[in-house]
């Protein structure tokens, strides 16, 4: 495909995360660091809460009426850090049960969970 989109940018800016109970991801998540950036109810049934990773030009989004993905069906999502050990660190003192940091060879990783189960990665990129 050839044409304008070598030209554009194309930012992705916006991740749909599917959860069970809003307010108990939105602690969640603000809980581990991330800026509650919004959190509105534009009309009935419909509950948009926006957060951002500190450092992120992407945001995740969670909330009622936004998706009809069954809760806790992420896996993949990826954040790249500048320390695996800090960050491990970091989420075991807001609470959460991981395990120790991973050497892939492509870079070092920790791994978690929110409360419905969508995965995480946590990536310190390798040194060269």
């Amino acid at each position: 495909m050839r044409g304008s989109l070598e030209r554009m940018d194309i930012k992705l800016e916006l991740v749909i995360i599917p959860v069970s109970d809003v307010d108990r991801a939105k602690a969640f998540y603000t809980g581990i660091g991330f800026n509650a950036d919004f959190d509105e109810s534009p009309s009935e049934g419909i509950r948009f809460v926006q957060l951002t990773p500190p450092g992120s030009a992407c945001s995740i989004a969670l909330g009622q009426g936004i998706t009809t993905a069954t809760p806790g069906s992420v896996e993949g999502l990826q954040v790249v850090v500048a320390s695996a050990e800090e960050a491990r660190r970091h989420l075991l003192a807001a609470g959460l049960e991981i395990a120790e940091v991973t050497d892939l060879g492509w870079g070092k990783f920790v791994f978690f969970a929110d409360p419905d189960g969508n995965k995480w990665a946590v990536q310190e990129l390798p040194k060269h």
